[in-house]
């Protein structure tokens, strides 16, 4: 009876166990990669929950312990206020993230929306979208960001608007394309023979298969929203003091940077690492999936 069991569980272990036994190889394969999974894990429990990360809080301050260098107790030192570097950098997280994210969702939303609608539409309405793209592409994303913030004020909530308003178009060119090659599939032309409205076909057809590029970028985008964000935070578009966000951390220590250069650097440093791992992230999404 054992033997038998065994036999049984030799012949169907394999079959369920191989699929994770093989992508746990290509893991161990790529170790960049899972480096930068493990980075974006811990931004993201940044996030969620920054007090399991440090014990300092945000804004506790000691001037008494201004500008200590990096050390076991302060792994990023301290500003000029005495303020833990780190503890402040993981709290950041929350806000700039929460921005980043926002952005993409923005511009993944009325981009693709945009681009369905040209792509599907075509003739006047495909060329009046795609020339209004035309100009937003033309202008560079950082500085189109700048003025729409300018006019809408200064605040996390108006920067993540104006990241994810620059990025529309993108998005939009991005899927119009897709829709363009799938609207002349065969399963496209079956489908308006057997009767399907256009509703129907765009819904049912065109969508799912026209959004996996879009998501694609989506993923790429991540990483540039990020910096976008924080470039807009440095320049003081962003969170007022003494809330922590990445960009704002990299400016308040700029003017320190001769004879305190963690001030600026530390947090400089852990913005840019986030930013290269999810952009390995996406570019190994794309990869994978033939995009």
């Amino acid at each position: 009876m054992t033997v038998e069991l065994d036999a049984f569980a030799a012949g169907h272990r394999p079959g369920l166990a191989r699929p994770l036994v093989r992508r746990l190889g290509e893991l161990t394969r790529r170790p960049i990669l899972v480096a930068s999974w493990i980075v974006v894990l811990v931004v993201i429990g940044w996030a969620i929950a920054p007090g399991l990360f440090t014990s300092y809080g945000p804004y506790d301050g000691d001037t008494a312990a201004s500008f200590v260098p990096p050390s076991a107790e302060h792994w990023f030192g301290t500003d000029r206020l005495g303020r833990d570097l780190f503890a402040r950098s993981v709290y950041g997280a929350q806000t700039t993230l929460t921005a980043t994210l926002l952005a993409v969702l923005i511009a993944f939303g009325v981009g693709t929306l945009v681009g369905l609608v040209a792509g599907f539409s075509g003739g006047v309405v495909d060329t009046a979208i795609m020339r209004v793209a035309d100009v937003f592409l033309a202008i560079p994303s950082l500085l189109l960001a700048m003025v729409v913030v300018s006019v809408l004020g200064y605040s996390t909530q108006n920067i993540a608007l104006a990241v994810g308003i620059s990025s529309i178009a993108s998005f939009a060119r991005v899927m119009r394309a897709q829709v363009l090659a799938v609207v002349t599939q065969d399963y496209v032309r079956a489908a308006y023979g057997l009767g399907v409205g256009r509703l129907g076909v765009m819904l049912r057809h065109v969508v799912p298969n026209a959004l996996s590029s879009v998501i694609a970028l989506a993923a790429l985008e991540i990483g540039t929203a990020v910096l976008a964000v924080a470039s807009l935070g440095f320049l003081g578009y962003g969170a007022p003091p003494p809330q922590p966000e990445w960009g704002l951390l990299v400016a308040e220590g700029r003017d320190y940077v001769a004879v305190h250069p963690w001030a600026s650097i530390m947090p400089g440093v852990a913005l840019a690492i986030v930013v290269i791992a999810t952009h390995r992230i996406s570019t190994s999404y794309r990869k994978d999936h033939g995009r």
